[in-house]
């Protein structure tokens, strides 16, 4: 495989990891600075399991980081450019959806 198709796999991998909404609220909640593993399952009102489970492949993926202090564990941004990754998609989906409602208003007034 060439090296330029080794690049397409990772980030095809590494997007993989967006396709969760709560990895994408997780990401949300961490623009502002570190938080710890139960601020987070406080914030998304999901089970520590849970959240821990997406913590641990979000971590293994690259796009956070942690450290430990006694016994909490807190999760930060891994690289600056994930956040602002998450804000051109927002973005683009926001004008998406204007876009979207531009259509529907245009069809509606068509239609009466």
């Amino acid at each position: 495989m060439s090296k330029q198709k080794d690049i397409y796999e990772l980030q095809a991998d590494l997007c993989k990891v967006f396709a969760s909404s709560i990895r994408i609220e997780i990401i949300h909640l961490l623009k502002d600075g570190e938080k710890t593993v139960s601020e987070l399952v406080e914030l998304l009102n999901t089970p520590k399991a849970n959240v821990s489970q997406h913590l641990a492949i979000m971590r293994h993926k690259g796009i956070l980081k942690n450290r430990r202090e006694g016994v909490n564990i807190y999760y930060s941004i891994a690289h600056e450019k994930i956040l602002q990754a998450c804000t051109l998609m927002r973005e683009v989906l926001n004008d998406v959806l204007s876009e979207r409602g531009k259509v529907a208003n245009l069809v509606e007034t068509a239609s009466d």
